[in-house]
């Protein structure tokens, strides 16, 4: 009998499955030739039958079946099959078994399986052993067979085992939440974990299998379980690594995660911890950031080839060594007893669904008894029962004739139970309608299939005037690409369309928006993953947001916050109280001394030498050597030998610590004991002391036991001596510390950071989540008062730590810059413009300087005040307009709850935050729209902004000279680079237009950006190029002025500031809009309008035309203004500025 994969056997005629031994001399026969048609047959079958696996696995089953007999009877056949029944069980549990149970714990969300870990471990446990009994209980009852006790327990725990892949895929097919098939899959792989370790602990002791210790198994399972789990997971982390290698192929990346699966589970298997388990965490430890962009779809490709290909050749073979076996077992209570074993083992599913279901309802789902019915049914059978069967025969002390039948019972039970159970669990999820499709949802799906319609009705259009296409049967385009996207009836809740007389019914706005909330949720984390796939946001922190989010979805009407992300993050206080700790420990000189004893040579020389390092050191260096006296002190026979030379060397160690005492009380006086080490220091002293005094006394009166007694406690007292070494380590821990806060603080600000964008991501889907307007408006005041909370966290983390910020800003800048390179490259290779394998080059020499950025400093500097001003976009880092400034700058200072500005003042200048954070409350931006127009959009609502490092306040309101509109607050210590409006206008007339013309430009790109960046998502709008290139310019118009609207070179005209008018319609537009493509001409309506225009394409840089700007080094001009400075002073308020 076989007991491991790696161990020979001793005997030279290998034990077969079942059959008969060769009578004949062996010699190479085909079974190559019969794997490889047992795949082309599966593959055609899966090809031919695609919606019917069982089916598939029953035709390659009797086919298998077929040719074992044809072996029983033929020799030529048997040739064939012949290493198939030489062919050790456990070999085939190793070949076929790691992929499969892998690809399983890989499709398995660990978020949703931690929320309910416990109920789902319970789950599988009270499984195992609900089949372990009553299975046991049954086969031993009503088997014809003659099994002994220990092959009918061995027997009930592999049918107790649920295939965790074919008992979720009938649940997959029909649209059931992924929260209840992970649920399915983790307990089957927590009975798979079951099941294998105990048959590793029967395989490891053949000889001893029912006389067990309770120690032996208990250090087993320990040993199996957390041992394994922690082989697991480093490999987990192994394969993280070569799946995120920007340098690794794909093929070879697939690979090597292969074959890492495989070795994981050999090693771990060797070491004597179970495989399965191993793998299960590996399975768990990875998910779609674990891979680079798009190659988790190749990967899982892979798996899937796999294990299905696995799954047709062990059906396969197992169908051929039954045929192989004999026949004279088979009779009527073969029939009988199968139908028996079924009808057990989902009797036994269903009893352990009603014993687990107060576990489940406790679990925050949405569990009921329909729910208990659809998994009562998910007990299918599968490979792994299949592959553990021949060990039932093997392990078993006594030895059957028919070791085939286990494994004909054990596979006809997996085909019965993957037809009827998973044709009974879909079955009965529709019936129950658990597969209906709730309102919002079909609501959400109609608006989605609308906005598809309009998107390719939009396309027709614009292709209808492309003059290659003008002969094109339109109408048939229309009829073909028309979506009629139908709801199968059975997944219908109910209607929301009325039928003739029929009332409409329409869901309530709780149930609307705990629908929303689920979309904004998966919004979110398509967000998150994308921020990863980009660069713009750390795995890690990627990871913990995702985990957020799926840790928040099941509480019924929560939006995460922020501050859900960071009690799930966990909070870094214990890290900044012990680095105050270590702080508070760590040892300073009192350098100011020195001082005071320049008159006195003496205290002089003794203040240089206490003070000096070497002095230190050489104290750490006794306290050091002091150890091994110690460890004769304490070891009693070492001791007695060595009296008298402990005494001594116990003297010298207390007078060298009295003499350094004394010094440092002579210098220091009552400031000595201002320092705790100097109080542990005398301390020692006062302890050395009474030792030497108690042992003198000993000797004086040795029959007094008390104070023998009290000797022997001060001695052990004596390692107190050792404590001051700490001080040695102490800036170490600080140090370690230090790294630990600032890597917490750069992983909070990415989070944070992350949590904003995904906010702003998923307030441009909104339309289309909802398309009722009150739904609308309360997920819009929930999105922005989440983003307000949290670029307040983003202001205090980079209070916090201005040094980290910094380099995680830098570090962000550098990635997004490489990714554009890298975008433009690859452009430039599709095109030709670049060979290939100048493009390979360049491409590792791109991806070389992104691998380069994990080394980059966690944190760097930050900028002298001066160095502020080149962070001002309008002045270009020009050192003429830098340095004009530089010499008009003040510093200014705020402190916590100071007025930076009031609303209805006015301006005094603009403020350059430098470090700090301020926050903005105002009433909605009015744009600089009269009264009368914006009444009937106005709103009462207050906003609230915040504004860190960088950014500028006041720009607007000095530009139109008006009064502030908003009321700007310090919420820290603030320190802002002030420009006053006198200077600001000195540098208008010095540098006149081009200063003035570029501040607006920069104010309309950022109102453009702030409003519309899902248009103008495929532009790029940077300042620079703007200005160098001409792609965006700002135009001006006064009331009554006009303006045409070229659709061929003007692709978008956004109003920033102000209103106009269709000459042609008489429609008002007010800004900030996008003015319509059927829009010819404007009229502007307030006193002061701009536009912003963007070029259809990029101009040619010539001086012709006159819209042009001219580089004339700082005196940049345009060619044409239909505005002078001076008459936009008196118009319109100032513009709200976001973050």
């Amino acid at each position: 009998m076989n007991s491991s994969f790696w161990m020979q056997r001793e005997v030279n005629r290998p034990e077969l499955l079942c059959g008969r031994a060769a009578g004949y001399t062996v010699v190479n026969g085909h079974f190559t030739l019969l794997v490889c048609s047992t795949i082309v047959l599966g593959g055609f079958l899966k090809t031919c039958l695609r919606n019917s696996e069982v089916t598939v696995l029953i035709i390659l089953s009797l086919s298998g079946f077929i040719i074992g007999e044809l072996a029983h009877s033929f020799v030529q056949v048997h040739e064939i099959v012949y290493p198939l029944l030489r062919t050790p069980s456990f070999s085939l549990y190793c070949y076929f078994s790691p992929i499969i149970i892998f690809m399983a714990a890989l499709d398995v969300d660990f978020y949703i399986l931690k929320n309910v870990f416990w109920q789902v471990f319970l789950t599988g446990l009270i499984s195992f052993v609900v089949a372990f009994i009553i299975i046991g209980y049954v086969v031993l009852k009503f088997n014809k067979d003659s099994w002994n006790l220990q092959s009918c327990l061995l027997f009930s725990m592999i049918l107790g085992i649920t295939d965790p892949i074919h008992s979720v895929n009938s649940l997959k097919t029909i649209g059931i939440s992924k929260m209840y098939t992970d649920i399915i899959r983790g307990e089957s792989m927590i009975i798979c974990g079951f099941t294998s370790i105990f048959f590793g602990i029967f395989r490891s002791n053949p000889l001893h299998i029912s006389i067990f210790r309770e120690l032996h198994v208990i250090m087993s399972l320990l040993l199996d379980i957390f041992g394994s789990i922690i082989c697991g997971y480093s490999c987990a982390r192994i394969i993280q690594l070569i799946l995120t290698d920007l340098f690794s192929n794909t093929l070879t990346s697939v690979i090597l995660c292969i074959s890492m699966v495989y070795m994981t589970f050999y090693i771990v298997e060797f070491l004597g911890m179970s495989g399965m388990i191993a793998l299960v965490t590996v399975g768990l430890n990875l998910d779609s950031l674990s891979f680079k962009p798009k190659m988790e779809l190749t990967v899982t490709k892979f798996l899937i080839m796999f294990s299905t290909v696995y799954q047709h050749l062990i059906y396969t073979f197992f169908g051929i060594v039954i045929g192989c076996g004999k026949n004279n077992f088979w009779g009527f209570h073969t029939i009988v007893f199968m139908f028996i074993l079924f009808a057990t083992v989902n009797f036994v599913r269903l009893l352990t669904i009603v014993l687990v279901s107060p576990l489940l309802m406790q679990a925050n789902y949405d569990y009921n008894w329909r729910w208990g019915i659809v998994i009562a049914w998910s007990g299918i059978k599968g490979v792994f029962s299949l592959l553990l069967a021949p060990d039932i025969h093997n392990l078993a002390s006594q030895k059957m004739e028919s070791p085939q039948m286990f494994i004909l019972y054990v596979q006809v039970i997996s085909l019965m139970t993957m037809g009827i159970n998973s044709y009974m669990m879909t079955r009965s999820a529709r019936t129950l309608g658990l597969c209906a499709i709730s309102l919002p949802r079909q609501m959400a799906m109609q608006n989605a299939i609308k906005h598809i319609q309009e998107i390719i009705q939009n396309t027709i259009t614009l292709f209808k005037t492309e003059k290659m296409l003008t002969n094109v049967n339109w109408t048939l385009v229309e009829e073909k690409t028309k979506i009629e996207y139908i709801i199968p009836s059975d997944t219908v809740q109910f209607s929301h369309v009325s039928h003739d007389n029929k009332k409409e019914e329409s869901p309530t706005e709780e149930v609307l928006i705990e629908e929303a909330r689920l979309h904004v949720a998966i919004i979110q984390m398509r967000s998150f993953e994308k921020q990863c796939n980009d660069g713009t946001l750390s795995v890690e922190a990627a990871r913990i947001l995702i985990g957020a989010t799926k840790s928040y979805c099941p509480i019924q009407g929560k939006f995460m916050s922020i501050y859900d992300v960071s009690t799930y993050a966990r909070a870094r206080s214990w890290l900044i109280k012990f680095k105050n700790m270590l702080t508070f420990l760590e040892y300073h000189k009192d350098k100011a001394l020195i001082i005071l004893y320049e008159n006195n040579k003496f205290l002089l020389f003794v203040y240089h030498i206490v003070f000096s390092e070497e002095f230190e050191y050489a104290g750490h260096v006794i306290t050091l050597i002091y150890i091994y006296p110690m460890i004769v002190h304490l070891w009693p026979m070492a001791r007695e030998l060595n009296v008298s030379g402990l005494m001594l060397v116990n003297y010298y160690f207390v007078f060298l610590y009295i003499v350094r005492s004394a010094l440092k009380i002579i210098l220091l006086k009552r400031k000595y004991f201002h320092q705790y080490w100097n109080s542990l220091d005398f301390v020692i002293v006062l302890l050395g002391i009474i030792d030497i005094f108690c042992i003198y006394f000993v000797k004086l009166r040795p029959d007094n036991f008390v104070l023998i007694q009290i000797t022997v406690v001060i001695g052990y007292l004596r390692i107190i001596r050792f404590i001051p070494l700490t001080k040695i380590i102490i800036p170490l821990l600080v140090n370690i510390v230090d790294v630990q806060i600032k890597k917490r603080l750069r992983l909070m600000y990415s989070i944070t950071k992350g949590y904003v964008k995904s906010q702003e991501d998923t307030k441009y889907l909104m339309k289309q989540i909802s398309g009722r307007e009150s739904i609308y408006k309360k997920l819009y005041e929930i999105l922005e008062t989440n983003k307000r909370d949290a670029i307040k966290e983003l202001g205090l983390i980079e209070h916090e730590g201005r040094d980290v910020v910094i380099a995680l800003k830098t570090r962000q800048a550098i990635r997004t810059v490489i990714a554009k390179a890298l975008k433009n490259l690859t452009f430039l290779w599709s095109r030709g413009i670049i060979d290939k394998h100048e493009g390979i080059e360049m491409n590792k020499v791109l991806l070389a300087k992104i691998k380069a950025l994990n080394n980059f400093p966690m944190a760097i500097p930050p900028p002298t005040p001066d160095k502020y001003l080149h962070n001002i976009v309008w002045l270009e880092n020009k050192d003429v307009l830098i340095e004009f400034f530089k010499e008009r700058a003040k510093l200014a200072y705020f402190d916590y709850g100071d007025v930076i500005c009031r609303e209805g003042e006015m301006p005094q200048g603009i403020y350059l935050i430098i470090s700090g954070m301020a926050i903005l409350h105002s009433s909605p931006p009015t744009f600089g729209i009269d009264s009368s127009l914006r009444s009937s959009r106005g709103s009462n609502t207050m906003f609230t902004e915040y504004c860190t490092s960088g950014d500028i306040i006041g720009e607007l309101s000095c530009l139109l000279k008006r009064e502030i509109e908003y009321t700007a607050i310090c919420e820290t210590i603030l320190q802002a680079c002030f420009i006053s409006l006198e200077d600001l206008y000195e540098g208008f007339d010095v540098f006149w237009p081009s200063l003035e013309y570029k501040i607006w430009l920069k104010l309309a790109l950022s109102i453009a950006y702030q409003y519309f960046e899902s248009s103008l998502v495929d532009e790029d709008l940077e300042f620079q190029k703007c200005v160098l290139f001409n792609l965006a310019y700002v135009e001006t118009l006064s009331s009554y002025n006009e303006m045409a609207i070229n659709d061929v070179t003007m692709k978008f005209v956004i109003i920033v500031y102000g209103s106009v008018i269709d000459t042609k319609t008489e429609v008002a537009y007010l800004a900030p809009c996008i003015l319509p493509k059927t829009c010819e001409q404007v009229r502007g309506t307030s006193g002061l309008s701009k536009l912003l225009i963007i070029g259809a394409s990029k101009p040619p840089q010539n001086t012709n035309d006159p819209k042009a700007m001219v580089n004339t080094g700082l005196r940049t001009t345009h060619r044409k203004y239909d505005w002078k400075r001076k008459n936009e002073l008196e118009i319109g308020p100032n513009f709200r500025k976001e973050y």
